[in-house]
């Protein structure tokens, strides 16, 4: 087949050098003007055309055979149409057609799968149209009908270049719209022929009345049209409403179509057209399902105090699609943060939406600080709410930069692994625990040892299980690539994390994958001793007065006397409004990192808020200060209260 040409109309320009015969499907004249006698006359007449092109074209080879290589055995020459003389050659050339339709799966491989079943076929020449844009489903265009050209295919001719005479002679496309590759539009007017035609939606010969009204108006001319039937218009009807056509022409030295080719045209146009539709939805299903996954993992990674992060999300292979892998990294009072990662079973919308309520969930659960058990526990239940088939895998980490120490629990999810500064990677041991959506289990949590320099990657089975590999297999092969790349590195540089992530994926090698990955790798720097102070204040009137001097003294340990003033005056309103209302101890710690942090922790659960404080009132205004002094604020509730904290820059460290 040859490939489309820049005009499109242009590939259906030949010059005729004989008359048309009668039987079968004449081929392209000979080089003579005229027969020598009446035997080659009539050899001219069944001769079957070759297609002198560099590119010989391959017709269909599940094609029906002709009555000569019935009779002799011998195949037919390359390039050659076939003669359809009998219904059971029709029969044979539609199923085959048919399935060659059916084999696209997008768009363009169907209407591909249509040109190359026709031509040289069933016709030298074939035109698709389709409407622009396509609509899906049951939406309601709105606006008038546009047609575009999407692809023109012929048999190749060595006279291409000649431009006189033909099966259609139009003019040429502007030089500008070549340039472009952009395709002929045609715009179809209300009550005109072309719309009576793909109205009526069955196949219309050339030369009938509606049919020459209606192909200058779809061709952009006034196209000088072969005499007898040797064109056919085909509308292209999906479902509910017709989204195109196509045009079948044949040339002057060819027999022209005859009634049984219009039930031909009609079969391929309807087999088409509802392969088109069934495409088109299947593109908008695939395309908002993979929208919907992506906007529901994070944009962007916190920063949290004491660890790095970095992460990387795979689709799957086309043939899969939308999965429900996720991620997450959620800050938590105290400078912790919580590590999630998840996979919902299946792949499809359903899978994406039941990913994104879990993650809220998840989330929600988080800012309540509860354990990690018990966020896989709550994570449970909300998925048999869900409903009964709903499950999915997930691991839950907290981990504390104050005491290097990382708490996880599991949920029937691939254990992490551990890669230490020294280069020595480890999977670490975490009670396996049962899918999320079982219910009736319980979730067991372990606190482990988590050194400053060491780095913790979660995952999901899709980086680690394959068809060609089963799950801990591919965590082997996991542990040894962390274990290789740290030695590049040295034992005491631990790679770099972007990097290290790259390294990791290319495990995966060449080729489809199954199953989406999401990833999670967390550096771990941890916060030295020497930088954090803590405290616990009584709830009584002395309590602010302390906490000032406290402060003080903790910021000329680290030299950060010009931060004295603010974080006196922040502290000393932070506390005053925790001992009113507490009925136990108040804690206070100042962190020493990039930033200076101060957090006030007390018993009461209910959370601060800004307003503006009237002139007469004689309080109201500390969180006011808060708000303009500090370089970031705010407030996160507790299982057991709340934690109110700030931050400040550190001098020399930029504008706050």
């Amino acid at each position: 087949m040859a490939a489309r040409p820049a005009d499109p109309r242009a590939a259906l320009r030949h010059t005729p050098q004989s008359a048309a015969g009668s039987g079968g499907l004449p081929e392209q004249p000979r080089r003579s003007a005229t027969p020598a006698s009446a035997a080659d006359a009539a050899d001219a007449e069944h001769s079957q055309p070759r297609a002198p092109s560099p590119e010989p074209v391959r017709p269909d080879p599940s094609g029906p055979p002709d009555r000569a290589e019935r009779r002799s055995g011998q195949p037919r020459p390359t390039g050659q149409p076939v003669a359809m003389r009998r219904d059971g050659d029709r029969l044979r050339f539609v199923g085959a057609a048919t399935r060659r339709i059916a084999r696209g799966i997008d768009l363009d491989e169907i209407v591909m799968g249509l040109c190359r079943a026709t031509v040289p076929t069933f016709s030298d020449a074939i035109l698709v149209y389709l409407r622009e844009p396509l609509p899906v489903g049951d939406e309601r265009p709105t606006g008038p009908m546009v047609l575009r050209l999407r692809r023109a295919d012929r048999i190749p001719d060595a006279d291409d270049a000649d431009t006189d005479g033909g099966i259609l002679t139009v003019p040429p496309a502007p030089q500008a719209e070549l340039a472009s590759g952009s395709a002929e539009l045609c715009e179809v007017r209300i009550g005109g022929a072309l719309a009576e035609v793909l109205r009526g939606v069955r196949p219309v010969f050339a030369d009938t009345t509606a049919a020459q009204a209606a192909l200058p108006e779809l061709l952009g001319g006034e196209p000088s049209l072969p005499t007898g039937q040797r064109v056919i218009l085909a509308p292209l009807r999906g479902r509910r409403r017709v989204i195109g056509a196509a045009v079948f022409l044949r040339r002057q030295d060819r027999i022209p179509f005859d009634p049984d080719d219009l039930l031909v045209a009609g079969q391929l146009a309807t087999h088409s057209a509802l392969g088109i539709d069934k495409a088109v939805l299947y593109g908008r299903e695939a395309y908002i399902a993979d929208e919907l996954q992506r906007t529901m993992l994070p944009e962007t990674l916190p920063r949290p105090t004491g660890v790095r992060l970095a992460s990387r999300y795979l689709p799957a292979a086309e043939t899969a699609r939308v999965g429900g892998d996720w991620y997450d990294a959620i800050p938590l009072p105290g400078s912790r943060v919580a590590l999630v990662v998840g996979d919902v079973m299946g792949h499809s919308m359903t899978s994406a939406a039941i990913m994104g309520q879990l993650r809220t969930t998840a989330q929600t659960l988080a800012g309540l600080d509860l354990p990690p058990q018990e966020v896989l526990h709550h994570l449970d239940e909300q998925a048999q709410r869900l409903g009964t088939d709903r499950m999915a895998t997930c691991l839950y980490a907290v981990y504390d930069p104050v005491s290097h120490r990382i708490t996880i629990a599991n949920a029937g999810h691939p254990p992490p692994v551990l890669l230490h500064l020294g280069g020595r990677a480890e999977v670490l041991r975490v009670p396996p625990g049962a899918p999320i959506g079982v219910g009736g289990v319980d979730f067991e949590a372990v606190e482990l040892d988590a050194p400053a320099g060491a780095t913790l990657l979660l995952y999901t089975d899709g980086l680690v299980e394959s068809r060609l590999r089963d799950v801990w297999t591919g965590i082997e092969q996991l542990r040894e690539r962390l274990a290789n790349t740290a030695q590049l590195t040295g034992p005491d540089h631990p790679p770099p994390l972007e990097a290290l992530c790259d390294e990791v994926l290319d495990m995966l090698g060449p080729g489809d994958r199954d199953d989406d990955i999401a990833l999670l790798a967390a550096r771990f720097d941890g916060i030295a001793p020497s930088d954090v102070a803590y405290w616990f204040l009584e709830p009584e009137d002395s309590a602010p007065s302390r906490a000032r001097r406290l402060a003080r003294s903790a910021l000329t340990r680290w030299g950060l006397e010009e931060l004295t003033d603010s974080v006196e005056l922040l502290v000393s309103e932070v506390v005053t409004n925790a001992v009113r209302y507490a009925s136990r101890p108040v804690t206070l710690r100042l962190l020493r990192t990039d930033v200076l942090r101060c957090e006030v922790g007390d018993d009461v659960p209910q959370l601060p808020r800004q307003r503006q404080a009237r002139a007469t009132d004689e309080g109201g205004r500390g969180l006011f200060l808060v708000n303009r002094l500090a370089r970031r604020w705010g407030a996160t509730r507790l299982s057991t209260g709340k934690v109110v904290w700030f931050e400040l820059a550190q001098p020399g460290s930029g504008p706050s």
